[in-house]
């Protein structure tokens, strides 16, 4: 459903691109005593961060501010015996904070779908308590989309005896509750219901608000007898995106200051687990709380919906945490063996969800923070000796005696900083992962199920260079001589990209009336907030190119055979080092199996033969998961008179979108061989849109012709390919940097491109997810390109037996590409 405040769609604005840069804070008292003052420190806090938050052109409208604090009982005791609701023992007992309809037979439908839907799951509808407000110094933006804010009691069933199992339930009810009325048709303002929280631990209060604003408007957090251990606070800077109530932080488990530059990737595979997820705890329940993410929400809502399952699942908070934002494990030297493998092993189950992040967390018994691999988000703490610990985006929050500051500092990359309430202690970030890491044997379970390629046998000796087709090869695959001169041989002689100008002076690939390769209609996003982009010279520690291939286990569930993948450790594969996966039938180490299915279509049945063999190729990606093989290659090898291979990109993206679809995505790896990629950008590309790794054949057949021919001297083939990945390597990690991206494994269908004149129901059909701001051709159009550039390849006429080049796109010339600037040749 839609949120207030969002508009759709239109124009060069598109919502899903919208991410956040804010202030986040907490106060723990590490004895856990609860007591209001800590309410009012935290307000202080978030006041004092007002500075990081925003508004509109109003000044009282806010881009959002709250507060979360441990369930305070005395509180509620008090209120609920005013409206005769008598509330169990501390822990007997479930509230919801609601956003409801201001409209009054909606709201009575939303009420009546939630107390339904308690009463179904067991539980025991206790009341409505109707939370005071003061909207007196609220905006006119804000006023507008203000919904009714009321509290729900639940009383736990007396059957549950574990706290988990009773939160979980109201998980469980929550999933429903918000499945059930975003498909009520009859509710016209649905779009205003959203549940804050629902828990027995801990208490939402947030809006549309400022900083300063929230203490007036909730006069709540005013009362006395309101008293928490601890209180989490965030003042949200909504960055080019428009802000609303429920987008306001925190959410039921985080605050968050940064934003999600794989979110795309992450809500997929989110979306492409959820047919294998079965556990235990849930049993028939996990169907109730399934679509996992709310793809409504912000990058901030959907990394809680995703934490949130994961503990409701059994991990622990931190656990959970380290496995969303791992530190970066892979070139680290000194990190212990344990640590290593516990990282390595999560890494088979789920990429990281990787940006720019300063994380506070909490479940009501441990608060804490965590920053992302690269510390783009700096935080600072202190512990006073009277036992709080402060934290937040900067000092200075709190006017702390210098005499009274028992240890300071900063939240350091990658690290932990956890309070725990229960033991009344800060536990030491190295402690805590060796903990987490040893409770169960991840390096053994590594050592028996991870196969690593290079220890992979080597299979049958790789296709031989065909130098009599290779120019018609070429030719069909739109290769042109600048490729071959300026792109390719300083790849293979240097084993870095060519350096060029910026900018390009050439008509966008829809303008153009010269054929076009389906990367050149897009262009990769910018990251909105990531400032600076990663220097990922500079920092080559925190890079990773580790992929791992193979179908995934159910991520609820872990074992010793979720670690059955194979590693591989760039993906850009060599033609050695595909025949070496080709080659898997399933009788191997680990049981893979992989199967060759052919990209190539029939020429002369036009777009409707490009069209089906599209949709052919989707049955037999159906087909071959069926029948367990973990690895699907799509390989072009075979292009002919009849035969034109169908765009690489075009292929990859079908099929990944496809699988997500039937819910078959994370039981196989996709691997390309084709003859079409050469460029940083086209590995870019495949990856982004679902590729596990990628073999260029004719790249590399390419580079032996030009050692054949002569136009590259002082190398042999051998050493000419191996700079070639090396340099491609380094270019996917540049492109990756400048999104704020670190981990090819995330990369890998994250999608953090548009396309720029591609119509919207090719991109609905193909390209799921990806905006297109600049319609333009469709499928026929692409077909038409395709079409060019065969016949080029095998034309009727041709002149002492050679086909004309036309040229390229790099520099004026006769029949190239024109240019703003093109002198009369």
């Amino acid at each position: 459903m839609t949120r207030p405040l969002n508009p759709p769609k239109q124009g060069l604005y598109d919502p899903q691109y919208e991410h956040d840069s804010c202030g986040v804070g907490f106060v723990a008292d590490l004895t856990a005593r609860k007591s209001h003052d800590i309410i009012v420190k935290a307000i202080k806090i978030l006041e004092n961060l007002e500075h990081r938050g925003a508004c509109g052109c109003e000044t009282n409208t806010g881009d959002g501010a709250g507060i979360l604090v441990q369930m305070p009982h005395q509180f509620l005791e008090e209120k609920c015996a005013k409206r005769k609701i008598n509330l169990p023992a501390p822990g007997g007992y479930g509230v919801g904070m609601m956003f409801l309809p201001t409209q009054a037979d909606d709201q009575f439908r939303c009420e009546r779908i939630i107390v339904d839907i308690i009463n179904d799951e067991g539980q025991q509808f206790l009341g409505w308590r109707t939370v005071p407000t003061d909207s007196r110094n609220l905006g006119r933006t804000a006023l507008a989309t203000e919904p009714k804010i009321r509290q729900i009691f639940i009383k736990r069933n007396d059957s549950i005896s574990d706290d988990m199992v009773f939160e979980r339930k109201l998980y469980v009810i929550r999933k429903r509750v918000e499945h059930a009325i975003r498909n009520a048709p009859d509710i016209i303002q649905r779009a205003m219901f959203y549940v804050p929280s629902l828990s027995h631990r801990t208490l939402v209060y947030k809006g549309m608000l400022n900083a300063v604003q929230v203490l007036d408007y909730f006069p709540d957090l005013r009362d006395p007898a309101m008293e928490s251990a601890l209180a989490m606070v965030h003042s949200r800077f909504s960055t080019n995106t428009f802000p609303n109530w429920a987008r306001a932080h925190p959410y039921r488990y985080l605050c968050h200051n940064g934003e999600i530059n794989t979110l795309r990737g992450n809500i997929g595979w989110m979306h492409a687990r959820e047919s294998m997820f079965k556990t235990d705890l849930f049993g028939a329940d996990i169907k109730k709380i399934i679509p996992v993410i709310d793809e409504t929400g912000s990058d901030s809502a959907m990394f809680d919906n995703a934490l949130e399952l994961l503990v409701m699942a059994g991990r622990s908070l931190p656990h959970a945490m380290m496995m969303m934002i791992p530190e970066p494990w892979t070139g680290d030297p000194l990190m212990s063996p344990e640590k290593k493998a516990f990282y390595e092993y999560h890494a088979c189950m789920m990429e990281p969800w990787d940006g720019p992040a300063s994380m506070a967390f909490t479940d009501g018994k441990q608060i804490g923070a965590v920053l992302d691999r690269n510390g783009l988000r700096p935080s600072r703490y202190y512990v006073t000796h009277d036992g709080l610990v402060v934290m937040a985006s900067e000092v200075g929050v709190l006017d702390i005696p210098p005499e009274n500051i028992k240890t300071k500092g900063r939240l350091q990359p990658g690290r932990m900083l956890l309070v725990d309430l229960e033991q009344g202690r800060i536990i030491d970030d190295a402690e805590l992962k060796h903990q987490i890491a040893t409770e169960k044997p991840y390096a053994e379970w590594l050592n028996q199920h991870v196969i690593r390629l290079e220890a992979v046998p080597a299979a049958e000796e790789p296709y031989p260079t065909e130098f009599n087709t290779l120019l018609r090869r070429q030719q069909m695959f739109g290769y042109t001589n600048e490729d071959l001169k300026i792109l390719m041989s300083p790849m293979a002689a240097d084993g870095n990209e060519a350096i060029g100008s910026m900018g390009s002076d050439t008509p966008l690939a829809v303008l153009s009336d010269k054929p076009q390769l389906l990367y050149n209609y897009f262009k990769q996003l910018f990251a909105q907030v990531t400032n600076p982009p990663v220097d990922c010279i500079r920092e080559e520690l925190i890079m990773s190119m580790d992929q791992c291939i193979g179908g995934e286990h159910n991520l609820l569930d872990p074992g010793p055979e979720s670690a059955r993948v194979i590693k591989i450790k760039s993906p850009l594969l060599t033609n050695e080092e595909l025949e070496k996966i080709r080659a898997l039938d399933g009788t191997g180490p680990g049981g893979f199996k992989s199967i060759t299915l052919p990209i190539t279509f029939n020429i002369r049945q036009g777009m409707r033969g490009l069209e089906l063999a599209l949709s052919f190729l989707c049955m037999q990606a159906d087909e071959a998961t069926k029948d367990g093989n973990s690895i699907l290659i799509l390989s072009d090898r075979g292009v002919s008179r009849e035969n034109a291979a169908i765009p690489a990109l075009l292929a990859i993206s079908a099929v990944h979108h496809h699988l997500i679809e039937n819910g078959k995505r994370t039981q196989v790896g996709l691997i390309l061989e084709s003859g079409e990629p050469r460029e940083v950008h086209h590995f870019a590309l495949l990856i982004g849109y679902g590729a596990a790794a990628v073999n260029p054949y004719l790249a590399f057949e390419t580079l032996d012709g030009m050692i054949h021919d002569g136009q590259l001297t002082n190398i042999d083939y051998e050493k000419a390919i191996k700079q070639f990945v090396k340099a491609a390597n380094k270019g996917v990690t540049k492109i990756m940097s400048k999104m704020g991206v670190s981990c090819v494994q995330s990369y890998c269908g994250a999608q953090i491109f548009e396309a720029i004149g591609l119509n919207q129901d090719f991109i609905n059909k193909y390209f799921k997810w990806t905006a297109s701001r600049v319609s333009g051709i469709g499928l026929d159009g692409i077909f038409e390109d395709i079409k060019a550039r065969h016949r080029r390849a095998f034309p009727t006429r041709q002149l002492n037996g050679h086909v004309l080049d036309v040229g390229g796109l790099y520099q004026w010339r006769r029949e190239g590409e024109h240019h703003l600037f093109n002198p009369e040749t």
